[in-house]
């Protein structure tokens, strides 16, 4: 079984035991969310299409880290005036387990 999940304005593909990174989400190590904006949900031959959202579905996860993504350089450069600019950051992340999905 699967869902696809709406989680900070982004959509998931979420499975029973696989992990998830999504952007910063509130919460400490080893809290306990729910997602309610269940988008679709399938197992095999049937599928549900939720119009916006499928009506009393749940997706269950366990935050197990926040962490940082891959570093992302930004380099500017303006051609024959001597600009240039390197910049660069790391993506705040957090790794969800997901649970269980209910319908």
């Amino acid at each position: 079984m699967y869902a696809i999940v709406d989680i900070a304005g982004k959509q998931y593909k979420a499975e029973k035991d696989k992990y998830i990174y999504t952007d910063l989400l509130s919460g400490n190590e080893g809290d306990k969310i729910t997602f309610d904006s269940i988008l679709l949900l399938g197992d095999g031959s049937n599928v549900v299409v939720g119009s916006p959202k499928v009506s009393g579905a749940s997706v269950s996860a366990t935050i197990l880290s926040h962490v940082k993504d891959d570093k992302v350089i930004c380099f500017k450069k303006k051609r024959r005036k001597g600009f240039k600019k390197k910049t660069g950051h790391r993506q705040q992340l957090t790794k969800i387990l997901i649970n269980g999905i209910s319908k």
